[in-house]
């Protein structure tokens, strides 16, 4: 941890701070040296088709103070061809906090005292020194980031340009966030034990800095700066950078501040847009103060009438369909009681023709029964009557027969026919 005095009241506090710039403009060696740190960060790469944020949690503890710091890296921010809509993930990833953060307070059981706050408090927007004005990329991202997060402009590789340079280019960034809208956070004023200093400050904004982890000898002592052949920049030397007036600001003095601007300003006006689209407004129709509760009863009155509403009218619409669905069983039935009377009619009449068939019949058999046993008996009396006749012609034959062999009689056949007779 650095070697700077931290407010007691910051003890086991948390802090969540992303960082945006181009690729490659010094914000990783800055964190390093804001928070003594050797944060141990990948290089990122110039060629990434997208931006991603990163985000890494680091523990510090220094007597009785601890500190959990989260850092949110933008890689990738400016490198692509088309900028423009290179800050959309970093509204998403803010967006996505806060709605985390909202999800916990509408909980029925919360537990916000031990919820891991992931929240954005500060952005360190970092803008390269070379050009006479604001890119057309920065001032669109901090369009889109000033009313969601509180942003601290800051100029990097301070030590390129003159002094005369860089002020004229603070003075012309801070005209331009003017005239364009752009709201960056200023340091609190109302507070009597830090308004003399955070108004001094504010006149100082954006603040220029250097970064270094490298340690050079100057006079007696090791002091972090940057060794050049024409001499050394000193980090800690608030006559070389303002980086001594950044990390006051932004760790020592008004780091509550930022914390409490987070959640009091930029997470109400997102809690505020949200319930809004859920139906409910902290103001009334004539803009008077309404309570949550006193919005809750309201909505669930509407609620209420609205339920009530569609109840009826789905118990219309049930009856409405069962009527129909009974008229059409009532069809169907109708149509299946007049066919089935129709084949009703049509098996009595075909079962009365089957009777006079039968009874047709039966007489048919009663008749043909009589000619059998009429015709039975005539047969039998013919057969018997032809019997008779065949004993007669045997007995005759054999008559006829003895005559001849006593010599009555040679022609048998003539006798039987009667034209001989014996003597």
């Amino acid at each position: 941890m650095a070697s700077f005095e931290v407010p007691r009241q910051l003890c086991h506090g948390m802090k969540t701070t992303c960082t945006s710039s181009p690729t490659g403009i010094g914000k990783s060696t800055l964190i390093d040296t804001l928070f003594n740190t050797n944060f141990e960060d990948q290089e990122s790469s110039h060629f990434c088709p997208h931006v991603k944020l990163k985000a890494q949690t680091y523990e510090f503890q220094e007597s009785n103070v601890r500190l959990k710091l989260t850092i949110v890296n933008t890689v990738g921010f400016g490198d692509q061809i088309n900028k423009e809509e290179s800050y959309q993930p970093i509204v998403d990833y803010i967006d996505a906090q806060f709605e985390a953060y909202l999800q916990e307070e509408l909980k029925i059981k919360r537990s916000l005292f031990i919820y891991h706050d992931s929240c954005i408090h500060v952005c360190l927007y970092f803008l390269s020194p070379t050009g006479h004005s604001l890119k057309t990329l920065d001032l669109l991202t901090m369009k889109n980031l000033d009313s969601k997060v509180n942003i601290i402009l800051v100029i990097a590789k301070a030590d390129t340009v003159s002094k005369t340079e860089l002020q004229k280019f603070k003075i012309k960034l801070m005209s331009e966030l003017v005239s364009n809208g752009v709201q960056i956070y200023q340091f609190l004023t109302d507070d009597d034990t830090v308004a003399r200093i955070n108004c001094a400050m504010n006149g100082q904004l954006p603040f220029a800095v250097v970064g270094s982890m490298d340690e050079v000898k100057v006079g007696n002592k090791m002091v972090e700066a940057r060794q050049y052949p024409w001499g050394v920049v000193q980090v800690g030397n608030e006559n070389h950078c303002d980086f001594v007036k950044l990390r006051e600001m932004l760790i020592c003095t008004n780091m509550e501040d930022l914390r409490e601007q987070t959640h009091a300003r930029h997470y109400e006006l997102y809690r505020c847009c949200k319930l809004e689209e859920m139906g409910f407004s902290d103001v009334g129709s004539e803009n008077k103060p309404v309570s949550l509760q006193e919005t809750y009863e309201a909505k669930r009155h509407e609620f209420h009438g609205e339920r009530q509403r569609k109840e009826e009218e789905i118990k219309q619409m049930f009856v409405q369909r069962v009527k129909e669905k009974e008229a059409i069983l009532k069809e169907a039935e109708r149509e299946l009681q007049a066919k089935f009377e129709h084949l009703k009619r049509i098996h009595q009449e075909e079962r009365i023709k089957l009777k006079e068939k039968k009874k047709l019949l039966d007489e048919e058999i009663i008749a043909f029964s009589k000619k059998k046993a009429t015709c039975e008996i005539f047969q039998n009396q013919s057969f018997m009557a032809t019997g008779s006749n065949l004993r007669k012609d045997k007995d005759c034959k054999n008559s006829n027969y003895i005559e001849n062999k006593n010599g009555l009689c040679n022609d048998i056949s003539l006798c039987e026919k009667g034209f001989l007779y014996p003597v």
